[in-house]
């Protein structure tokens, strides 16, 4: 099963993040529905070994986090694949990340070795933001480099199923984690 750890986004923040979507000159832009700040992508994991994630994940402490954003980003390099709203530096957040990490390879799941970035996926670009339309990106990321997004409570992450379709993709909440301290 293609799975995920993510925050969910309230709908305020949502909200926002759709104005900017809606005024991107250029990409494929990613649904409401699937507007998230991912934690760890697990890949393609049995039963069994979420079954095991899940039981780690139901030990981990922490506090509540509040998170923000620092303005806009892209992944790709040469030529942008990923336009991204960047979360702001959160030194809890990163300790989530690595508590989350240490749980993954407790339940034997073995996760990419990338450097964590905390962000939302706002659009994709394929293969890469075709020549013709790289001004109008950087134009927009221009015009939103100080862009204000509303900061923003989290008390729970989640465990996702992530189904891919032809119009993209279909995610579906596993199970939800509440941090300490909630009721």
């Amino acid at each position: 099963m293609r799975a995920f750890l993510a925050i969910d986004l309230p709908e305020p923040v949502v909200s926002a993040l759709m104005q900017v979507i809606l005024a991107l000159p250029v990409g494929r832009p990613v649904s409401e529905d699937n507007l998230h700040l991912t934690l760890a992508f697990l890949d393609d994991q049995s039963e069994e070994q979420l079954e095991r994630l899940h039981y780690e994940l139901l030990d981990l402490q922490m506090p509540p986090l509040e998170l923000g954003f620092d303005g806009l980003g892209s992944f790709g390099s040469g030529s942008p694949k990923i336009l991204f709203a960047r979360i702001a530096d959160n030194a809890s957040l990163m300790d989530l990340h690595r508590q989350i990490r240490r749980a993954a390879h407790r339940a034997d799941i073995v996760l990419a070795r990338e450097r964590y970035k905390p962000h939302v996926t706002l659009a994709r670009f394929g293969r890469g933001v075709h020549w013709r339309d790289a001004d109008q990106l950087a134009e927009f990321i221009n015009d939103h480099v100080s862009l204000t997004l509303p900061a923003f409570p989290v008390n729970t992450f989640s465990l996702f199923e992530s189904q891919l379709h032809q119009d993209g993709a279909l995610h579906h909440q596993l199970a939800e984690y509440e941090f300490a301290g909630q009721a």
